[in-house]
């Protein structure tokens, strides 16, 4: 069996929720359970990726320290991370038990935040541990205190071991029915790389600037007059390389110059122009910048939808198609 542990805390010596969480291990490892603990304050640059590490758990803690308000910021970063990238079904198996210690007011509305949280993304909460900490030393030399943890422990290890069913709660059916994302579905390792280029901070850096050229390019562009948009439609058919029994209709908005660009693709055949079509297999937007790093073949179309210079919805096994159809050469 394997639990992680992800703590939103800030690290702090005195902190109580690090004196729980380190009474839960002893018991964990006693158990011969594998532990491995996450601390967020410490991973605040890579939270983007600490999703994938839920595939190998059977069961998580999620420990935070209400200090103010709230369960912090670097628990929120969490939760949001593993509602874009993490891998849902694997959510719907995974139990998570709260941690919650609070030096002022508020430590059982975190609790039901995460439970709540982790509800939303269709996960299974169990009941966890919530107290207010006047003084940590007298929390943690408090005999009583020390076997509710305990007891608490061993309660999580037998609902995991034994994949104890939990009653179903409203939020399951708000999920499904009012929290639908209007985002394309990623398989979990499409998500896990978007993860990862997101986390990467050279990667966007460098992305930042090769927009800005391409901007001052485009700025360039428009002085001169050129700002027609038949380069586009021009290197598109120089470059297309067709695909027998392929058919597919692109149609890309180029939101900063309000144009529409349509790309119809019949086997052999391709016809490029500006206008509407509701019904295209793949609906993008972007910016004229970006659509011109496209088509000098700095970046590819499914490129710049996983670094998030391009959205799209549709099909994305035609998105992705775009790729092979179009081959670009780099100037």
């Amino acid at each position: 069996m394997k639990i992680n542990i992800y703590y939103g805390g800030r690290g702090l010596i005195e902190d109580p929720t690090l004196y729980v969480i380190g009474k839960l291990t002893e018991v964990f490892e006693e158990l011969r359970v594998n532990v491995t603990r996450y601390n967020l304050f410490e991973e605040k640059n890579t939270i983007a990726m600490l999703p994938k590490t839920l595939k190998e758990a059977d069961g998580i803690i999620l420990a935070t320290t209400v200090e103010w308000m709230g369960i912090g910021g670097y628990m929120w970063q969490f939760l949001d991370a593993c509602w874009l990238y993490a891998d849902k079904q694997k959510i719907e198996k995974l139990y998570m038990m709260p941690v919650v210690t609070a030096s002022t007011y508020g430590e059982r509305e975190a609790e039901l935040t995460l439970i709540q949280a982790w509800e939303m993304l269709g996960g299974i909460p169990y009941s966890g541990l919530s107290a207010y900490v006047e003084d940590h030393v007298e929390f943690e030399t408090n005999s009583a205190y020390t076997e509710c943890i305990e007891k608490k422990a061993e309660a999580y290890y037998r609902v995991i071991n034994k994949k104890i069913k939990m009653l179903p709660a409203s939020n399951m059916v708000l999920r499904q029915n009012l929290l639908k994302s209007n985002t394309i579905v990623l398989t979990p390792q499409e998500s896990e790389q978007l993860s990862m280029y997101v986390s990467d901070d050279t990667y966007v850096r460098k992305q930042k600037e090769d927009i800005e050229e391409l901007t001052q390019l485009y700025k360039e562009m428009l002085e001169r007059g050129e700002n027609d948009g038949g380069e586009f439609i021009r290197n598109l058919k120089e470059n297309f390389h067709p695909i027998e029994d392929f058919a597919a209709v692109y149609s890309i908005e180029l939101t900063d110059v309000n144009k529409n660009l349509v790309i119809e693709i019949q086997d052999k055949h391709l016809k490029c122009y500006y206008g509407e079509k509701a019904d295209a297999d793949v609906i993008a937007k972007t910016t004229r910048a970006v659509m011109n790093k496209l088509v000098l073949g700095r970046t590819t179309f499914q490129g710049a939808f996983m670094s998030g210079e391009l959205t799209a919805k549709g099909n994305f096994k035609t998105l992705r198609t775009f790729d092979q159809v179009f081959q670009f050469n780099v100037l």
